[in-house]
């Protein structure tokens, strides 16, 4: 068996960037941007008012002085024109600031009478201006790769970028394996269960920035398989769930070798998830997860979604770790490292007394996974340890 970290990195080594296509700026939020942007125009353009009040000369300004209001300026409707000593333009926020202003008067320093304006209060030295440029200027570089945020996308849009090439998103072909399994909604019989693995691995797929399509169960004979695999051609990663350890009816890693599959490993030293397999067919990175509910998210967390990531340009890396006070005591752990799900809240970690991986109600409940190293010893209330949020 090989270590989680181990797995991880033969994982990377089985995918790469995907190509890059261009999206429209109005579709690219939460997409991966794959080559640096570079801002067009300066923002803002102009000098403008940060707060509506009276644009005067500042050399003007004193209390009590009175001024000739010669006209205004608005957002989009620039005062044309140049203001000389004693005159004063309302303004309001965001509009140009005129020829000859250099600051403003918030309104509430100021009584307007007529076309005349005297200041009342005590301006400070705020000249309530913002300069030109004053947020980015032309050539400023938003670096790549990068997931789109929303304000990632009202950047680009002030940068007057219209389309964005992004990175492809990953095609996943998801096969649940087994006799036992029938689809939500189905009438299971006496001895099957719902397949709640491959829609729990299709959200986080797809949370993550690929598209997944869920193809039909396979079921426990190498024709059903072959015929699953033959549904998934052209997919970037085929991921399996079930059948891929060493009972009589697991036939995914047989079938996917009389196909061609190129290997990569098999086993990994974890619980849960140790049946982990993991390879090349046909074009398509495979990637073999165990059948049980738990083992198969918590595998996903820890590999599908950085394999995502990876094939999206992302840097290639594990899952990121925090640090919580533990609450409550562990024991030691054995000869495989231990993912525990656990709930955080305020600092604190609490890992649930129930770890079997049979249970999505206890994962349901967790938002992390506690890491046990292998070997690693009993820890006790109030210790300092990592997590995984989830």
């Amino acid at each position: 068996m090989i270590t989680v970290d181990e797995a991880l990195e033969h994982l990377f080594a089985l995918v790469g960037p995907l190509d890059v296509e261009e999206v429209p700026l109005g579709d690219a939020a939460g997409r991966v941007l794959a080559r640096q942007q570079t801002a067009r125009r300066d923002q803002p353009p102009f000098a403008a008012s940060a707060m509506d009040g009276y644009a005067i000369r500042a050399a003007d300004l004193a209390p009590g002085a009175r001024f000739d209001v010669v006209g205004d300026s608005a957002a989009g409707a620039r005062f044309d024109g140049s203001i000389s000593p004693g005159q004063a333009v309302r303004i309001f926020t965001g509009a140009p600031m005129p020829e000859g202003a250099d600051r403003v008067v918030i309104q509430e320093d100021c009584t307007r009478e007529g076309a005349a304006m005297t200041i009342t209060g005590t301006p400070g030295d705020n000249r309530h201006v913002r300069a030109a440029g004053a947020d980015f200027t032309i050539g400023h570089v938003m670096d790549a790769p990068r997931r789109l945020s929303p304000a990632d996308i009202a950047l680009l849009a002030a940068m007057n970028v219209p389309r964005v090439p992004v990175t492809r998103r990953p095609e996943i072909a998801l096969i649940s394996t087994g006799d036992e399994l029938v689809m939500p909604g189905e009438a299971p019989g006496p001895d099957q269960i719902i397949a709640s693995n491959t829609f729990g691995l299709k959200a986080l797929a797809e949370e993550a920035g690929a598209h997944a399509r869920l193809l039909p169960i396979a079921r426990d004979s190498e024709e059903s398989l072959i015929t699953a695999f033959d549904l998934a051609r052209g997919a970037d990663l085929v991921v399996t769930i079930g059948g891929a350890s060493v009972g009589d009816h697991d036939l995914v890693g047989k079938v996917a070798a009389d196909l061609g599959m190129a290997r990569s490993f098999y086993k990994v030293a974890m619980r849960p998830g140790k049946p982990l397999m993991a390879g090349r067919l046909e074009g398509s990175a495979m990637l073999g997860l165990p059948g049980n509910p738990v083992s198969a998210i918590v595998c996903g967390v820890l590999f599908l979604r950085p394999v995502i990531h990876a094939m999206l340009g992302l840097p290639p890396r594990a899952p990121a770790r925090l640090h919580a006070t533990l609450e409550g005591s562990v024991p030691e752990n054995g000869p495989r490292q231990h993912f525990m799900r656990a709930h955080v809240s305020e600092g604190r970690i609490t890992p649930f007394p129930t770890q079997d991986s049979a249970l999505l109600s206890v994962l349901a409940q967790a938002n992390a996974l506690l890491p046990r190293p292998i070997g690693d010893g009993p820890r006790k209330p109030g210790e300092r340890v990592e997590y995984i949020p989830i």
